[in-house]
């Protein structure tokens, strides 16, 4: 419990900085469209992740060994969530010409690079919790 809640308390703390740089950096004429932008992110979580989430959980339930279950769900939903968050730097809306310095970081690079995390936790986590299911160490 102290720890759920250590957790709680840092993912509170860690939201009330977020909010204090966003309101302390961020021109005040683009409040409006930070809003939209976050709300259009929930909405697409909310309507399409997790109606996609849901059927194919249904599926990998009828498809995957009991032990791969859980290590795979997680990582659809940490994959999912990631590749929805990036979706408007993946496909590279807002960059402009005359500004190079908009969307200059290897966000494609990126997003490979914690795919290929995601995949290799699953894996991780799919082998132990496979040879514990085994009778294994």
């Amino acid at each position: 419990m102290r720890t759920r809640l250590a957790i709680g308390a840092a993912g509170v703390l860690l939201g009330l900085y977020g909010a204090f740089l966003f309101l302390s950096r961020q021109d005040p004429g683009q409040w409006l469209e930070v809003v939209l932008w976050l709300g259009a992110g929930a909405v697409a979580h909310d309507l399409v992740l997790s109606a996609i989430l849901v059927g194919v959980c249904l599926a990998g339930t009828r498809l995957l060994p009991r032990p791969w279950r859980a290590p795979s769900l997680v990582a659809l939903v940490v994959w999912g969530s990631l590749t929805v968050v990036a979706v408007p730097v993946l496909a590279r809306g807002g960059a402009r010409a005359d500004n190079p310095t908009l969307l200059d970081r290897p966000y494609v690079a990126t997003w490979w690079a914690l795919s290929a995390i995601v995949v290799v936790a699953v894996a991780l986590a799919g082998f132990v919790r496979s040879r514990r299911a085994r009778g294994g160490e």
